[in-house]
């Protein structure tokens, strides 16, 4: 069971904690036009009397306030053992040079927690924070969160919270529901852990899980809340921006169609996408090596900057007059 988001006030949560949770979920903002800064504002303000944050470098931000939801139900654990958790989830929600729209929330999970049920006081002082009411092994919540879908129904379930915010501001009369293309939202399903002295130490395992569906464990030196949501954040649009591009470029029949229409189908990729690509740059510093390992493998910015050049040489072809496909070789 989730509770409404109340307009709690925010206290910093206990330093250190050993386990995140969280889902990022990113979609094309349902506008015609990207929105301007005011607008942005205005579409963000999810709090009464509390400022949305924007930043201008190295491209346009806008960050909502937080929001807390209480909860009250089983953890998902991957072994199916019966373990509450109460407490409440921080989310809130980023758009992207007026463009791209995220939804996103995380848990703390308590390293320990009571058997009894305290008056919600306790868990307000402690925003973020869900506690389980009995011992928890860590690996058998990050498996079961991460197999979320493949779950039994009636356990934490982040993405719902994520999912009504998306969808309520989508919905808001600021926008025109005119998206100048066709796009699907995508899911980030993320946890991140201390690396445990003598192990493999810091790291992560990204995984495409289906054509919307993507899961992250992070194994971190210091699990700093604020800065991994903000990386994954960072990671779950940079994933929408690759994996919309490239659908793009595959409905236009780009190389295989003959004439100027495939270029015009992509034209909306040119004109809203093909700027934003700026991977790690909002990321913390402590941060960065992750984001490095993971341009090794899968290696985002190498497939990024292949399909933008394919798009950019069939641009020249058509600029001077001769056709893509006209080419036979020796």
């Amino acid at each position: 069971m989730t509770r409404p988001s109340e307009p709690f006030s925010t206290v910093s949560p206990p330093a250190g904690p050993d386990l995140l949770i969280g889902e990022v979920r990113t979609a094309l903002l349902q506008h015609s036009v990207a929105l301007p800064r005011a607008a942005a504002g205005q579409l963000l303000q999810l709090r009464h009397g509390e400022r949305v944050r924007t930043s201008e470098r190295p491209s346009g931000q806008a960050v909502s306030p937080d929001l807390l939801t209480g909860v009250d139900c089983p953890l998902p654990t991957a072994s199916g053992r019966a373990v509450r958790g109460v407490g409440t989830a921080t989310s809130r929600a980023v758009l992207t040079e007026g463009r791209l729209l995220q939804a996103s929330v995380r848990v703390r999970i308590a390293a320990t927690g009571g058997s009894l049920r305290l008056p919600w006081g306790h868990y307000l002082a402690r925003p973020g924070t869900v506690e389980p009411s009995g011992r928890l092994a860590g690996a058998d919540l990050v498996d079961g969160h991460l197999s979320a879908d493949r779950l039994p129904g009636g356990a934490l379930d982040l993405g719902a919270i994520a999912e009504r915010l998306l969808t309520d501001l989508q919905g808001r009369r600021v926008l025109d529901r005119r998206a100048p293309f066709r796009s699907r939202r995508t899911r980030l399903l993320w946890t991140a852990t201390r690396a445990e002295p003598g192990g493999d130490g810091p790291g992560a395992l990204f995984t495409i899980e289906d054509g919307t569906l993507r899961t992250l464990r992070l194994t971190l030196e210091r699990v700093d809340p604020v800065a991994v949501a903000a990386f994954c954040e960072d990671l779950a649009l940079h994933d929408w921006l690759l994996t919309t591009l490239v659908q793009l470029v595959e409905r236009s029949g780009l190389g295989s169609a003959p004439g100027p229409e495939p270029l015009l189908r992509l034209r909306p990729a040119v004109d809203h996408l093909l700027h934003l690509w700026m991977p790690g740059a909002r990321v913390d510093r402590a941060l960065a090596p992750i984001w490095a390992g993971l341009e090794t493998r899968p290696g985002f910015t190498r497939q990024w900057a292949a399909t933008v050049q394919r798009i950019r040489d069939h641009l020249a072809l058509q600029a001077i007059g001769l056709p893509a496909h006209s080419y036979q070789g020796d």
